[in-house]
């Protein structure tokens, strides 16, 4: 690991970055700020490629990333860690990821929740003595949640006062308490839905973009049986399902499978809880298959599944590029021969999901041969 000195002459494409903390504080927020948008779209790029090419072995080019939106102030979510050492509530640093730094302002963070954060952060003791996480978060219809997820049961006494300085100026937020592990229980503020609080893509926009496209990739579904692998809660099944298919959703978040019950309603979608490894043997066969893992990518059984059942279009979405190269190496073939199975990587469509950071979002589309 580099550090830089002192810079002699600025190179193409280099910033100063906007927010204290990038230098000030070795935030391990953001890895591009000291890059203009096209400097960091063409290093994006760069990333998926060389990952695609060296870890799975496949012959592609580096993809064009495709941004479309605001570059700052478009996160709805943030997590913030509370440092008992230290009493700081924050972020981590990059280059000690075991030390919290401070926050004061978050720039890739809504103005909403910078807003919030900053009363907040003046009335730190008012959080339950037992905090160890925030979570300040944008629900769809801009409703704004704080969860507090916390060591131990037991009241939050100050819960009511603070909802109430956050709402008589202006800042109504409903508040969470949350054990580790467990379910989100109402604490204070107005009244919200739980569901407010299961994963959602941190960039709303950019989200539904890389959703739709995905969507298309799999090309007409009316009267097809469609698997919705890791489906969240539900948005591309419900799409899927009003194209005319009926549809199968994996999900091992409970909360997630409620919500997606509940918004597929009426639709053919028939929902699976669990995780995917152990739910695909007993799917119904499909032609079409749509995968949406966590960062850690697919595990090997699952991807045993699909090489076994052979799906004839799989679109794989993915945030970590190595992840992704290794599950395409394992399911392709390295080379993009197939290794016996027959499938081949047809389109790589990349998206800039979390400017000002070295993530990227990537579509790909496996058919077979």
């Amino acid at each position: 690991v580099g550090r830089v000195r002192r810079i002699v002459a600025p190179g193409p494409g280099r910033l100063s970055p906007r927010c204290v903390h990038y230098d000030g504080d070795a935030c391990g927020g953001c890895q591009f700020q000291h890059l203009a948008l096209p400097t960091q779209l063409k290093a994006k790029g760069a990333i998926v490629g060389d990952a695609l090419r060296r870890i799975g072995g496949l012959d592609c080019a580096d993809p064009e990333v495709v941004a479309d939106g605001p570059s700052w102030g478009y996160r709805n979510k943030i997590t913030l860690t509370r440092d008992r050492s230290s009493a700081h509530i924050g972020l981590h640093r990059w280059d000690h990821p075991d030390r919290v730094f401070d926050l004061k302002r978050c720039e890739i963070m809504a103005p909403e929740l910078n807003t919030r954060w900053a009363l907040l952060r003046l009335r730190r003791d008012a959080l339950p003595p037992d905090a160890d996480r925030l979570v300040l978060r944008l629900d769809r219809g801009g409703g704004s949640h704080l969860v507090i997820q916390r060591r131990q049961t037991g009241p939050w006494p100050t819960a009511r006062e603070l909802a109430s300085s956050l709402e008589s100026q202006g800042l109504p937020t409903t508040f969470w308490s949350q054990m580790k592990g467990g379910r989100v229980e109402w604490v204070a503020g107005p009244p919200g839905d739980r569901a407010a609080t299961v994963f959602e893509q941190v960039n709303r926009k950019m989200g539904v973009r890389v959703r739709d496209d995905a969507i298309a990739e799999l090309g007409p579904v009316a009267g097809c049986h469609v698997w919705d692998l890791y489906a969240g809660v539900g948005d591309a099944s419900r799409l899927i399902a009003q194209a005319g298919a009926t549809v199968e959703a994996v999900e091992r978040d409970r909360l997630a499978v409620e919500e997606g019950k509940r918004r597929c309603r009426e639709l053919s979608v028939r929902w699976h809880h669990g995780k995917v490894e152990t739910k695909l043997a007993r799917l119904n066969p499909s032609d079409r298959v749509l995968l949406n893992p966590p960062r850690t990518g697919i595990a090997w059984q699952a991807l045993a599944h699909l090489r076994e059942r052979r799906p004839e279009r799989v679109v794989y979405i993915s945030c970590d590029p190595a992840t992704l190269a290794r599950d395409l190496a394992r399911l392709v073939g390295r080379g993009g021969g197939g290794g016996g199975v027959g499938y081949r990587v047809a389109r790589v469509l990349a998206y800039d999901l979390f400017p000002q950071t070295a993530h990227v979002e990537t579509v790909v589309l496996v058919e077979r041969a």
